[in-house]
């Protein structure tokens, strides 16, 4: 009855199937995982937001590198803007998608050490090989309160870091480029400025990572699942649909050979009785 399912068409349907069922289970914890990261990373944020600032230099020194659990806390520092070597990182956006530039500029510490501040974003100007205009920062001695961050990388931002770009210009915010270029000891990783708030017609303020939603990826690995479970359900309509094809191809074959055939047992006269000749 069912040994159509050992034809070559079958076999290799059956095979699909079982190969499928492993791939969209791992697919589905795939994205469970990437759901339980996206928790995981919003309750970092918050707590680290929300824990009281400290000096920055308690949490990285030059050539450090700011690991996952200091990233977004907040932290102080107290030193002077040195101006004269303020970059800005090309391509990135404001709170509303406008493309700009952000405002890097080395604070030079009362040790002597450089800490890089993201004063925040501006637009960039019309002619991208030109300085765009950057409000100054403020003079003298200041204190500023911010967020600490790592130093970007190609391989973790996905941002290209290309050469060849115009003077104080670059792709990345990275401590170890820009001690090579000041040829001073900056700490590692970097701060976005969020206090004191720069006064109107300054660099606008980069906004808090978001730490509220948790995206579509529980709902996807949900899909996956579901998705695995269909494939042997489908698998046994398949069979029991060609099964009944079958059936109903043979039963209308059978009926066509008995509509066919002669009542008379082969006699093309049909049994009646022939006139003598004459």
């Amino acid at each position: 009855m069912y040994r159509f399912v050992l034809t070559r068409q079958w076999v290799c349907l059956t095979l699909l199937a079982l190969l499928l069922v492993p791939v969209m289970i791992e697919l589905g914890f795939w994205q469970f995982h990437r759901h339980e990261n996206r928790v995981a990373q919003n309750g970092l944020i918050a707590r680290n937001l929300a824990a009281p600032p400290v000096p920055v230099t308690s949490l990285t020194s030059p050539g450090h590198t700011v690991p996952r659990a200091d990233l977004w806390r907040r932290v102080t520092a107290t030193g002077t803007y040195d101006t004269a070597h303020e970059v800005v990182v090309r391509r990135r956006t404001s709170s509303d998608d406008r493309l700009g530039v952000h405002v890097l500029t080395p604070l030079v510490l009362t040790d002597g050490r450089v800490l890089l501040v993201n004063r925040g974003w501006v637009p960039a100007a019309d002619d991208q090989r030109a300085y765009p205009a950057v409000p100054p920062a403020p003079r003298g001695q200041v204190t500023v309160t911010g967020r600490l961050k790592a130093d970007e990388t190609t391989g973790a931002s996905g941002i290209k870091d290309l050469k060849g770009l115009p003077d104080r210009q670059v792709m990345l915010i990275n401590s170890a480029q820009q001690s090579a270029l000041l040829h001073e000891p900056v700490l590692g990783g970097y701060v976005e400025l969020t206090d004191p708030v720069p006064a109107a017609g300054g660099p606008e303020p980069i906004g808090e990572p978001d730490h509220d939603s948790i995206g579509p990826h529980m709902a996807y690995a949900v899909q996956w699942w579901l998705f695995t479970a269909g494939v042997p359900l489908g698998w046994v309509i398949l069979v029991r649909r060609e099964k009944r094809d079958r059936e109903q191809a043979a039963a209308a074959a059978a009926g066509a050979g008995a509509s066919g055939a002669d009542p008379s047992g082969g006699d093309p006269s049909g049994g009646a009785e022939q006139p003598a000749p004459a």
